[in-house]
């Protein structure tokens, strides 16, 4: 058996996963079968929305299973000849006893450098303490969150200016091609697995809606990364003269002078905002119910509100 031949079971959810996905398809690895989370309903309308992993699979003829437990695929699973799983960001923990119907078990692709940000945030929580690096690990799923043993991790630079979906787009790539190159070693048994320094691990944790309320207390810096790291949810929400909105592009000086925090400065058709040190420079925001607009637009409709 070749090791394209070799039959994959992939486990994703998130946009994020589909880089991946469509990495093995176009390497040309057996897909037998797609498994993520059910269809759910999002956003006021309550629109039913489709993991991207399901529409591709609908695409190219692929078996997708939505179970609500993993415990009901398992008989499904066992149906497959030694099977491999290969899974990224599918939302929940898989026991140890889905992990034991695969050969040589389940290969992980996961946007951080473990044991650094075990956990659902990674990428969030690299731009959130204004790390200067991140990068991938591609790893041996355990039943414990994110603790296995790894293959292979690659550093990616960071800048200082990096966005959530910037670095989840260039992550979500690079950690692709990474996994499809080591992949047939993995399969052949000829990629040893290290194990994680467990002292050294650190954890993250799900981002919630209340996080994207802005603490105007907080450094500008910290508030700028804020923004970085919740865009696009839950978005950096904050009330300025009255005025409910969500800051989507801003930038940070720590050494402007110190003044109340929260309070608003205008020149020259920018808009300044006092932090808890420095102030922030709102670039781009987006007033409750208006469409997205740069600070010069957003001040000459409502510079007599605030």
């Amino acid at each position: 058996m070749t090791n394209t031949s070799k039959t994959i079971l992939f486990f994703g959810t998130e946009d994020f996963s589909a880089y991946t996905l469509e990495a093995l398809i176009e390497a040309g690895f057996h897909i037998g079968a797609i498994i993520t989370k059910p269809d759910t309903r999002r956003g006021r309308g309550k629109k039913l929305v489709t993991p991207r992993v399901k529409e591709i699979g609908l695409a190219h003829n692929i078996p997708v299973w939505q179970p609500t437990k993993l415990a009901d695929i398992a008989a499904d699973i066992a149906t497959f000849d030694q099977p491999t799983g290969v899974l990224v960001s599918f939302g929940k923990i898989i026991p140890q006893s889905i992990i034991d119907l695969f050969t040589p078990g389940i290969v992980n692709l996961h946007p951080s450098l473990l044991p650094l940000y075990r956990g659902p945030s990674p990428i969030e929580s690299a731009i959130l303490h204004g790390d200067n690096e991140t990068g991938v690990s591609i790893m041996q799923l355990s039943a414990k969150m994110d603790a296995g043993p790894v293959y292979l991790q690659e550093t990616t630079p960071l800048i200082g200016t990096e966005t959530a979906p910037e670095l989840y787009e260039s992550l979500g790539k690079r950690g692709a091609e990474l996994l499809i190159a080591a992949l047939p070693q993995i399969l052949d048994n000829t990629l040893p697995a290290v194990p994680q320094d467990d002292t050294r691990a650190s954890y993250c944790q799900l981002i919630q809606k209340h996080d994207g309320t802005i603490d105007w207390h907080k450094s500008a810096d910290q508030i700028a990364r804020e923004v970085r790291a919740y865009t696009p949810w839950p978005g950096s929400r904050t009330t300025l003269g009255g005025v409910d909105l969500q800051v989507v592009d801003c930038t940070s000086n720590d050494t402007a002078p110190g003044a109340q925090p929260g309070a608003l400065h205008i020149s020259h058709d920018r808009l300044f905002v006092a932090a808890g040190k420095g102030e922030v420079e709102i670039i781009a925001l987006k007033p409750a119910g208006k469409k997205e607009m740069p600070a010069r637009a957003f001040l000459a409709g409502y510079r007599n509100k605030l």
